[in-house]
């Protein structure tokens, strides 16, 4: 009988965490959110890469304006892209700027030896944290995905790295 209780007992139990897991599963961040020459990206966790600060970078010539250089992130040469003037904006980083700019590398597993310089990391979002959605314009990239609108107003433009990574603009760094 004693065995009977604890048996329903453990069920209840595992029960009560399988449903506490899915709640949290709906509230798990998705994104990493990013700010980029006064726009808004959200950039997907599975994506994104280490993030590291500004760090000196070497200018290679004959390239795109918006090809910086590469840097030597953890003993690794990586090319560095400012994602401000790669999606048509313009970037005048002053020195101390820079400073307060972040790296953010690829996913080792998108195999691109590349990071985008972003202004600001805005923090984890989640769907919880829209309020609205719409589909990108029709003359948008390839890669951009879905436009969330959060409570503040605010539009976030969510960014696929993967398919970034593979655009033929994205590729061609020579100028």
């Amino acid at each position: 009988m004693a065995n009977r209780e604890a048996l329903r007992d453990l069920q209840t139990r595992l029960a009560d965490r399988l449903q506490a897991a899915k709640k949290e599963a709906l509230s798990v961040s998705s994104w990493l959110a990013v700010e980029s020459g006064g726009q808004h990206y959200l950039l997907p966790l599975g994506h994104s890469g280490e993030i590291f600060p500004w760090s000196a970078i070497q200018t290679v010539p004959y390239t795109q304006k918006w090809f910086l250089g590469v840097a030597n992130l953890r003993g690794g040469l990586v090319g560095v892209v400012d994602l401000a003037v790669l999606l048509g904006g313009s970037s005048t980083h002053t020195e101390k700027a820079l400073a307060n700019t972040s790296l953010l590398a690829f996913n080792a597993a998108l195999e691109v030896n590349a990071a985008l310089l972003v202004d600001r990391l805005a923090g984890l979002r989640g769907i919880d944290a829209f309020v609205s959605s719409e589909p990108p314009s029709p003359d948008a990239p390839s890669f951009f995905g879905m436009v969330y609108l959060d409570a503040g107003g605010t539009r976030w433009q969510e960014l696929n790295l993967q398919l970034l990574a593979q655009h033929p603009t994205f590729l061609s760094i020579s100028a």
